[in-house]
């Protein structure tokens, strides 16, 4: 009985993973899993969601050099940004 309940559980795991919140597939035309070699826009899968939310908000406000982020990263609001780096750093 516990392995039946074990290996349905496991069968079910990718079903049960949250949803990406609004936004966060795009982020994967660019930034691709796995980052390719010598890419220069770094993968985002696993990196720390701080890290990420803290390039979006500096994007945003023109700190960071960019070509398209800074517009992109304006597209946001001020919610989206933390859930979208919280889902991308969850990923494997």
């Amino acid at each position: 009985m516990r392995l039946a309940l074990f290996l349905a559980l496991l069968l079910a795991g990718p079903a049960l993973a949250a949803p990406p919140p609004p936004g966060a597939t795009a982020c994967s035309g660019c930034h691709a899993q796995p980052a390719r070699a010598g890419a220069a826009i770094p993968a985002l899968h696993g990196r720390p969601a701080a890290e990420i939310t803290a390039a979006m908000l500096a994007f945003r406000r023109g700190e960071r050099p960019a070509t398209v982020m800074d517009r992109i990263a304006k597209g946001f609001t001020e919610a989206e940004i933390p859930a979208i780096s919280a889902w991308l750093a969850a990923q494997p």
